[in-house]
């Protein structure tokens, strides 16, 4: 399909968004990935291709998506189910359950009141100038 004169692409079912982030050394929140290459992309693009959802479902890097306290983190849309301390090994039960199935991985969901808020417990707070634990 064309619209202003541009070609449309078919929506996805489903965009994935895996941080890739790397903080300096030193840095008071922690990184995602130690060096920019999440180990949890290779699995999820192989397990992704296995179960024939390739051009239902986007895999894409990210950069920060603010949840450093929470990582490795990824974020699954147009549902907006975000999950935290991802490992390689929790790959093939978010692809069967969540990307495949449609049903969120709730043991790896992040709590609602930890998203994209100061608030969060878990969060490294700035007091006073000194990066404390809030």
């Amino acid at each position: 399909m064309i619209l202003g004169g541009f070609p449309v692409l078919a929506p996805y079912d489903r965009h994935v968004f895996v941080c890739q982030n790397v903080r300096p050394a030193g840095a008071p929140r922690p990184s995602c990935t130690p060096d920019g290459n999440s180990p949890l992309l290779p699995p999820l693009k192989k397990l992704l291709k296995a179960a024939g959802l390739e051009g239902a479902i986007r895999i894409n890097k990210a950069g920060c998506l603010d949840q450093c306290e929470h990582g490795p983190v990824m974020v699954v849309y147009p549902e907006a189910v975000w999950y935290g301390h991802v490992r390689p090994e929790d790959v093939e039960e978010i692809v069967a359950e969540h990307l495949a199935a449609g049903r969120p991985v709730e043991r790896l969901r992040l709590a609602g009141g930890c998203i994209n808020t100061r608030e969060c417990s878990h969060r490294i707070r700035e007091t006073l100038g000194r990066e404390t634990l809030g």
